[in-house]
C-alpha cells in the first residue's frame, strides 16, 4: 500500500558552489574601476546642473504665480536630491547588501 506523500521524510540537498568574489582575478579590473568611478562623477556633476535648474524654476515659478512651475521645480529638487544621494552612497548600499549576503547558509 503506497504512503501519502505527508507521510515521506523531507530530504534538503544543499550545494555550494564555493565561489566568492576575488580581487584582481580578472584583467581590466582596474580600468573597470576607473570607468564606473566616472560614470558616477558624470552623474553627480549631472544632478548638481539639474538642482540648479529645478531650483531656478522653482523660484521663477513662486515669483510668477505659476503654481505648476513651482510644482514641478520643488519634484525636480526632490528628485536632484534623492539621486545626489543615491548615487553618494552607492558604494555603501552595495558593501552593505554583499556584507549581508556572505552571511546567508
Amino acid at each position: 500500500m503506497p504512503m501519502p506523500l505527508s507521510d515521506h521524510p523531507i530530504i534538503t540537498i544543499a550545494f555550494d558552489p564555493g565561489i566568492s568574489p576575488k580581487s584582481g582575478g580578472l584583467p581590466g579590473l582596474d580600468v573597470l574601476r576607473s570607468v564606473v568611478n566616472s560614470i558616477n562623477l558624470f552623474g553627480i556633476v549631472a544632478v548638481v546642473g539639474a538642482l540648479a535648474v529645478s531650483l531656478g524654476v522653482w523660484a521663477w515659478g513662486h515669483h510668477t504665480g505659476g503654481h505648476q512651475a513651482e510644482a514641478n521645480g520643488k519634484k525636480g529638487a526632490v528628485v536632484a536630491a534623492g539621486a545626489a544621494l543615491g548615487l553618494g552612497a552607492a558604494n555603501g548600499i552595495v558593501a552593505f547588501f554583499s556584507a549581508l549576503g556572505t552571511q546567508v547558509h
